[in-house]
């Protein structure tokens, strides 16, 4: 697999807008990726970001002598958060498609995270990202109380054999799962009060997840501490809960295991999750394509 080529004249800051974790247009979560974000600071970023108006954008700054690696900034159009999955697919696809496939290093608030891109035998490119090493901690009866009374859920409506957790892969994020299709597929939450919530813990998004069989789930994850209702795919999300599955011995890894999302919004997605049997970094694997400027 080559590296990227060494060029001082492909960067521009021109917002680039990829849906990822899909390969159609309307499918998946769009994401902006600015290539050259040398010359903006944060409250300029936030600023770009919320003109694009998607849940984050990625903001690419290559360090000096070393063209594989960029410093990654994100930002939802509320603020910047310290890591995104799917704006980190969105990124490794538009420089794979710029220089060819390759292996990258995104270093981010979160950590330091590797990316690589190939070329499927249909001609699509793929990339995967390797997580920071992921914590899985327990939630309060409290906590989970607040939870789901901004969520409009009720105790009953869980997965016992799923049992709700906070787990983090970059980004911190509060799992609970659905006894069924049916009551994931009904979304219709408190905003403000669940915005709230998150923000006291520290949450980019609530994962909300149904189990269809052992290695198909399916989910939903709002996302009102970033402006925005639901995200129609969350790659961070995705490496938290691989890190659930092994903790909680849900899984026999090593195993790939996938994730539908955004069906109820009509950009459905899907993501592959690949759990290694120690307890270090999920790896999150996606498509990505380019999507028209709305403008």
């Amino acid at each position: 697999m080559k590296q990227h080529k060494s060029t001082t004249t492909r960067y521009d800051s021109r917002v680039l807008r990829y849906a990822a974790f899909t390969d159609r247009p309307d499918g998946g979560n769009p994401a902006g990726v600015v290539l050259d974000a040398s010359g903006a600071d944060g409250d300029q970023m936030l600023q770009i970001a919320q003109a694009v108006g998607y849940s984050e954008t990625a903001f690419l700054t290559v360090r000096s002598g070393t063209p594989s690696d960029y410093d990654v900034r994100y930002f939802s159009p509320e603020a910047e958060v310290p890591f995104c999955g799917h704006a980190t697919i969105a990124s490794a696809v538009a420089l794979a498609e710029l220089d060819g496939t390759g292996e990258l290093t995104f270093h981010t608030a979160a950590g330091t995270v590797p990316v690589s891109t190939h070329t499927d035998s249909t001609g699509r490119i793929t990339a995967s990202l390797r997580s920071v090493t992921p914590r899985v901690e327990p939630v309060s009866a409290g906590d989970l109380d607040e939870a789901l009374a901004a969520l409009g859920w009720r105790h009953t409506e869980l997965d016992q054999k799923l049992p709700p957790r906070f787990a983090s892969a970059g980004a911190r994020h509060l799992i609970i799962a659905a006894r069924t299709r049916g009551r994931l597929a009904e979304l219709d939450y408190d905003f403000e009060r669940l915005k709230a919530f998150m923000l006291e813990r520290d949450l980019t998004t609530i994962d909300l997840v149904w189990r269809e069989h052992d290695l198909l789930y399916h989910a939903r994850n709002p996302f009102p501490v970033g402006g925005v209702y639901e995200d129609p795919a969350t790659g961070a999300a995705a490496a938290a809960f691989g890190a659930y599955l092994r903790e909680l011995d849900l899984v026999r890894p090593p195993v790939t295991v996938a994730i539908h999302q955004g069906d109820d919004m009509g950009r459905p997605s899907k993501i592959l999750v690949d759990i290694t049997a120690n307890h270090r970094a999920i790896t999150v694997s996606g498509t990505a394509i380019a999507i028209s400027d709305p403008d």
